[in-house]
């Protein structure tokens, strides 16, 4: 499996396994983690059948929509947001996975443009509480959500979360539940909520199983993260 294209088929056949395996109604969503890939990869996977592609640093990913400007891509960023970049976030991408400010909110709601679709946005809950990741804590969730929601150019999907990496299947399975508790604890409270993004190449078998709506695969579709220099390769 030594393509872009075969990698894929493999990750699709490998989700569907997953959904098998945890009773799964609901369709689980592949988001292209694309960071560090040239503009000529995420066209390869696009021939493949990807359109969904989730990018982690803007400059990078304005370069590429500029050279992928002729396919139809669906464009998620997945992020730290800084508050001089809300501007461009807001009016270039189709969701945003990474909000865990009401500031950032704010300023995304007050940029998002009214003739476009209102901006699909998740909440990154800090599920393990480290201080060096992003992200909201399990008791703060709940007031965020409720100042998103009344923000009209945002609309809350759902939570988003990157549980400390472990090689620990029940670590793991106990981490994705949490993060599946506290948004069926929102869904009960009101909040008209479809998206759990988590899993990602290492454990995204099991995040399905606990109830991942998107899985963001990165390495496992694309293989290891290309060299500097190469990403703003021409498409």
């Amino acid at each position: 499996m030594n393509t872009i294209s075969s990698r894929l088929q493999h990750i699709l056949a490998t989700i569907q396994s997953a959904r098998a395996a945890g009773h799964c109604q609901q369709t689980v969503q592949l988001l292209a983690v694309s960071k560090a890939q040239s503009a000529l990869r995420l066209r390869e996977a696009y021939a493949a059948g990807q359109r969904a592609f989730g990018e982690n640093y803007l400059q990078e990913a304005l370069e590429k929509q500029a050279q992928l400007s002729d396919l139809a891509i669906e464009w998620h960023f997945i992020g730290p947001i800084q508050s001089n970049k809300t501007q461009l976030i807001a009016q270039n991408f189709s969701w945003v996975h990474s909000l865990d400010r009401l500031k950032i909110a704010q300023r995304l709601n007050a940029a998002r443009s009214a003739s476009q679709p209102p901006l699909q946005v998740c909440i990154q809950l800090n599920v393990d509480s480290e201080a060096s990741k992003g992200g909201v804590a399990m008791h703060e969730v709940a007031a965020l959500a409720a100042a998103i929601v009344s923000l009209p150019q945002l609309r809350l999907r759902g939570l988003m979360a990157i549980p400390e990496p472990s090689q620990d299947r029940d670590k793991q399975r106990m981490q994705f539940k949490q993060v599946r508790e506290c948004y069926d604890a929102l869904i009960k409270t009101g909040y008209a909520l479809d998206t759990l993004s988590i899993g990602m190449s290492e454990d995204y078998p099991i995040a399905i199983e606990q109830g991942a709506s998107i899985v963001r695969i990165g390495s496992a579709l694309f293989g290891a993260r290309q060299p500097a220099g190469t990403i703003a390769a021409s498409a």
